[in-house]
């Protein structure tokens, strides 16, 4: 029995692997047409809006303005940024509210293959598909499947879509601050106005756009060029 129950944990387990292993590297030649977090917005009644734009057409200012707002080693890291986690930790240990340490690459996996929630057991997968996606698929397709998945409104996805919520245009053209306001509401997509934003937004908004400067400056953007 013992044996038995073994031998089917190990094939569900290589199972697993294998198809992840495809489901990721199909995705590297074939754009995700749909992802659970649109699936549930479905369920939910809501609509919901994509227009698939290829890394060459998105205005260079969108790149630049998520890894200043999201992951400003990017282009240095494996998936993995332990700096960033290390110091999560270190603000987490003096209390108030919770933030993490994930990186672009994380986010990615997570929105194109995962579920929001899920805690520590979702973080485990979370993981494993990171490691593949760095492998498999590299930084530029990485920040392209980003940059078109990632929630930027209510039923709004990708940084096109949310371009012509906010500004009526599409994301071939951005100015810096365009891209900083749609950084701005990632985190907090269905709370966080792009449009005339205030508070946190508007000042994390400008934080956003000053060091979009810096990563330009500074080449941390460099891996995809």
């Amino acid at each position: 029995m013992l044996a038995r129950a073994f031998s089917l944990l190990l094939k569900t387990v290589l199972g697993f692997v294998l198809l992840s292993i495809l489901w990721v590297g199909l995705y590297r030649f074939v754009n995700p047409p749909i992802t659970f977090t649109m699936i549930g917005d479905l369920l939910s009644g809501h609509s919901i809006t994509q227009q698939w734009l290829p890394l060459a057409k998105i205005d260079p200012n969108m790149a630049r303005a998520v890894i200043a707002g999201e992951d400003a080693r990017f282009c240095l890291h494996n998936g993995f940024d332990t700096k960033a986690i290390e110091a999560a930790y270190r603000r987490n240990q003096k209390g108030g509210r919770i933030r993490g340490g994930s990186t672009i690459s994380q986010q990615t996996a997570k929105n194109a293959f995962l579920i929001q929630g899920g805690g520590y057991v979702r973080k485990a997968f979370e993981a494993w598909f990171t490691l593949l996606i760095e492998n498999l698929w590299g930084k530029r397709r990485i920040m392209e499947v980003y940059l078109n998945v990632a929630e930027t409104g209510i039923g709004t996805y990708g940084v096109n879509a949310g371009a012509q919520r906010y500004f009526g245009h599409d994301a071939t053209r951005l100015t810096p601050i365009e891209a900083a306001r749609i950084a701005a509401v990632l985190p907090l997509p269905k709370k966080r106005p792009a449009i005339a934003p205030t508070g946190f937004t508007r000042r994390h908004g400008n934080a956003i756009r000053a060091n979009a400067g810096l990563v330009r400056r500074a080449a941390l953007d460099a891996c995809l060029r």
